[in-house]
């Protein structure tokens, strides 16, 4: 059964009833996750299921509301190919226009609001949804390889595998794929978060024991050049950040 379609722009939740482009702009782009979701577009998400891969706080009836929003703007389309049971979401023009934006908002909120990152902000699912296309495969052996990750102190969650099979070929898995892991990462989501932000380097965190790595000790030596960590993580947070 297909989703029910939103009633459109008309159901809009809010109205800044001003003629002013950035009130427009943000009629749009203001409501709760609408700019994450422009944001997955533009790193490549184009399946509802990926979308909710990467944004795992995001409820599926939110997701199909926003989603619909979106197309009905002019932002995405929509279209199944046939064959296909699902449909595939992508940028319009428009849509495209945001990069820059969105890329700006992202720098100006890694540099002014991020400050310290609350217990609550620690998202594995997110987290392990961000290496897994971050890791540069350019730097990995040919075939296959198994990455396995173990966070201790997770009652849920707590064990994730990442297989890559060529240069384009990637899973990320929360039950065992079989095999034996190329490499072991042993940390807690907050050392791998940091890390990932640029905040704690990967020597430093095994120096101190926050990050135990077990296996083929050519991936160990070269994990700095294919586990690459987030794209602005050479944005260091202001002395001063904003209280958010």
């Amino acid at each position: 059964m297909r989703p029910r379609r939103s009633p459109g722009l008309h159901a809009m939740r809010f109205r800044y009833q001003q003629f002013c482009p950035l009130a427009k702009a943000a009629e749009v782009l203001g409501e709760r996750w609408t700019i994450l979701i422009v944001h997955e577009l533009l790193l490549g998400t184009r399946r509802y299921r990926d979308f909710q891969r990467a944004l795992t706080r995001l409820s599926p009836s939110l997701l199909t509301k926003r989603l619909n929003q979106l197309v009905d703007f002019g932002l995405v389309t929509r279209t199944t190919a046939p064959g296909q049971p699902h449909p595939e979401y992508e940028l319009t023009a428009a849509g495209l226009e945001l990069r820059p934006i969105v890329k700006g908002l992202s720098r100006w909120g890694m540099k002014w609001a991020r400050g310290q990152m609350r217990d609550d902000e620690l998202d594995v699912h997110l987290l392990m949804h961000d290496y897994t296309r971050r890791i540069d495969t350019k730097h990995l052996p040919a075939g296959r390889t198994i990455l396995a990750f173990v966070f201790p102190g997770l009652p849920k969650y707590g064990h994730w595998w990442i297989v890559i099979d060529g240069p384009k070929e990637r899973e990320l898995c929360v039950h065992n794929p079989g095999g034996t892991p190329d490499l072991l990462f042993r940390t807690d989501v907050r050392t791998l978060t940091e890390i990932w932000a640029g905040d704690t380097e990967l020597a430093a965190a095994r120096k101190c024991g926050r990050l135990q790595l077990t296996g083929d000790p050519k991936l160990i030596r070269s994990l700095p050049r294919w586990f690459r960590h987030c794209s602005l993580a050479h944005i260091r947070p202001a002395a001063k950040p904003l209280r958010v």
